[in-house]
């Protein structure tokens, strides 16, 4: 047997390895849950394919078009040109029983079900068995037929009464390949049969595997945003003959070398967008001498690292550069993903943002003249905070009837204490002032003390006035 001593500092070494090893299995955890989409991807039916997240810009002449939600949002595509499949369940059949004679029997229920499936998203729909009192529980095996490639069926159940509760779960896990030949239909709709042993009753499912974008059957032909030389389809143009572009633009019967025509982006723009060779019609894009940097793009017109910088940080460290232009990540805004959308910073004392007096821009307060300070707390320039808040502490501490219906809703920032003489009131400095200010209603002065709490403005009011005198004649 050995036997291994560990001293002090062997295990303070030990504790630090067994850190690093648990922050790489989180940083694994981190980068496997990472879209998978292809931000590359040629067409609308390839880029909802490579992931569920995935969506695709429908946008004519976006530059990014495959990418998360948020990450087609944040490039600028608008919510109405994202298209974004989602699974969906629908009873399609859903018979009661109001036979007296059917509570002898078993009876199965809804009946029917359509279930559009996006691959990798479960969808769950519950089923319930109504039992006669007398029939004893058996267990419960499922019985599926003409079940697609792929698609996984399971069940769970539950016993409430004598009515059978049972969760069915479908998941689909990939897209037929086009080069499988098992089933002529690719992507459905097929019709499934769930049958329970021992129950006479079935479940249908009609199940389609939602693979195919609905945008491509919408198409514009002779659009104007393809030079009218093709037609406009999720966003994309589909050249007609002896024309070719990103926008149908060039005329391959052109001077050019059928080569240069495939390489370029009109008859004017240069091969590869300068960035790359040609090769029979396709851009071999250029090396760059940094490997993180790299050009992109059907004509090499992409690149990620010609992005605004921030604090000497490409996207501010905050986003990743594509195509030229900051996708941010969330939290983060603007052309260099330096704007932070947190709002800590410009919580007040009274945990009021920027103190109700300017508006929290990128963290930070942008105040209303003439407020001035992090969070909008000073006005040098400003009335006396006396004057300021005197309607407020006479309406609050008097009852007076000029804001008598306004005074709870206009005031509720103000909190007033009211103490029997001015010796009662709180010792004045940085934090308290002293206010004397006169009465609009009975020309007396009456006095109090301004302080700035975490809730808001406290005041402690005297409540005796001081009134000047009435000569008697």
């Amino acid at each position: 047997m050995n036997i291994i001593l560990m001293f002090p500092s062997d295990c303070r070494m030990a504790a630090k390895l067994a850190c690093v090893c648990l922050l790489l299995v989180l940083f694994c955890l981190s980068w496997a849950k990472e879209p998978t989409c292809v931000t590359s991807a040629s067409s609308c039916d390839e880029c909802i394919q490579s992931g569920p997240e995935c969506a695709w810009c429908t946008a004519p002449g976006a530059n990014i078009r495959c990418h998360t939600v948020n990450g087609l949002r944040r490039a600028g595509c608008g919510k109405s040109y994202i298209y974004n499949p989602n699974s969906r369940v629908e009873v399609v059949k859903n018979d009661s029983s109001t036979d007296p004679a059917d509570a002898k029997t078993l009876f199965l229920q809804p009946q029917e079900f359509s279930l559009h499936l996006r691959p990798r998203v479960s969808q769950s729909f519950p089923l319930a068995i109504s039992m006669p009192t007398d029939q004893p529980i058996t267990e419960l095996t499922m019985n599926t037929s003409n079940v697609p490639a792929g698609v996984n069926i399971t069940i769970s159940s539950t016993m409430k009464g004598n009515r059978l509760l049972v969760q069915v779960n479908v998941e689909a896990a990939q897209c037929p390949r086009t080069s499988d030949s098992s089933n002529q239909n690719r992507t459905g709709p097929w019709s499934v049969y769930i049958t329970f042993k021992g129950f006479p009753q079935s479940v249908k499912l009609e199940i389609t595997l939602l693979c195919q974008c609905n945008c491509t059957g919408n198409r514009e032909e002779n659009s104007a945003g393809c030079s009218s030389h093709g037609a406009l389809a999720c966003g994309q143009c589909e050249c007609y003959e002896h024309y070719d572009g990103q926008r149908c633009q060039m005329d391959t019967d052109s001077s050019l070398s059928r080569d240069d025509r495939f390489c370029r982006s009109d008859s004017n723009a240069p091969v590869c967008s300068d960035r790359g060779r040609c090769v029979e019609g396709f851009c071999h894009c250029d090396i760059r001498e940094n490997p993180k940097e790299r050009y992109s793009g059907r004509l090499c017109e992409c690149d990620n690292f010609s992005c605004f910088y921030s604090n000497g940080r490409l996207c501010g460290g905050n986003g990743k550069c594509m195509c030229g232009r900051c996708i941010c990540d969330d939290d983060w805004t603007g052309e260099d993903c330096s704007c932070s959308m947190e709002t800590d910073s410009c919580l007040a004392k009274n945990q009021i943002l920027c103190n109700g007096r300017g508006m929290c821009q990128c963290g930070r307060c942008k105040c209303e003249m003439p407020y001035v300070g992090p969070t909008c707390e000073n006005c040098p320039l400003c009335e006396n905070r006396c004057q300021e808040h005197t309607v407020c502490v006479e309406c609050r501490a008097f009852g007076t009837e000029t804001m008598k219906n306004r005074c709870d809703r206009e005031c509720g920032y103000l909190t007033v204490t009211m103490v029997e003489t001015k010796d009662d009131l709180p010792q004045r400095g940085d934090t308290n002032q002293f206010c004397k200010m006169r009465s609009r209603h009975d020309d007396c002065f009456f006095f109090y003390t301004l302080s700035s709490m975490p809730s808001g403005e406290q005041a402690t009011v005297v409540r005796a006035k001081q009134c000047p005198r009435v000569v008697q004649k």
